[in-house]
């Protein structure tokens, strides 16, 4: 079983394609799969089928099943940002981030240090300080009582 680090990696690379190919949580995860499968099999690293990767499908499917609440609670914090207007490697470390501290449980600084990992691997600088920020407004919003859903 992969690290929860290289799940999260995978699931942002999913949670990308979904995004900007619109297709469904279960395809892209089968996509995914496949991808992994033909480069290992061709560096011959791996004849058989990768071992499935139960937390990055978690964040996945998670993150795409309540994709509205999480952009109402990314776009309440995000001051003069507009959702479709964020870049969208930052779009979906934001959504993936929130699930996981609000329905995953994961601890908030777990989270918005994952997050500012990515965002420091896939994207710049400036959105390294745009994630923390969005970021540590939503921790502090349901640290203070904010319903989670």
């Amino acid at each position: 079983m992969p690290s929860r680090h290289r799940s999260r990696q995978r699931a942002l690379q999913i949670l990308y394609q979904i995004d900007v190919r619109t297709l469904p949580a279960g395809e892209a995860i089968e996509t995914f799969y496949d991808t992994l499968y033909s480069s290992e099999v061709e560096n011959e690293a791996l004849a058989e089928t990768p071992a499935r990767d139960p937390f990055m499908e978690a964040l996945v499917k998670g993150t795409t099943a309540g994709v509205g609440h999480i952009d109402e609670t990314i776009s309440s914090h995000s001051e003069h940002w507009r959702l479709e207007r964020m870049p969208a490697v930052d779009r979906n470390i934001l959504r993936m981030a929130v699930y996981e501290m609000l329905g995953e449980g994961t601890p908030p600084a777990v989270v918005i240090d994952e997050a500012i990992e990515l965002a420091r691997r896939f994207s710049g600088d400036e959105s390294v300080k745009f994630i923390n920020g969005v970021l540590d407004a939503v921790r502090k919003k349901y640290a203070a009582g904010g319903a989670a859903h």
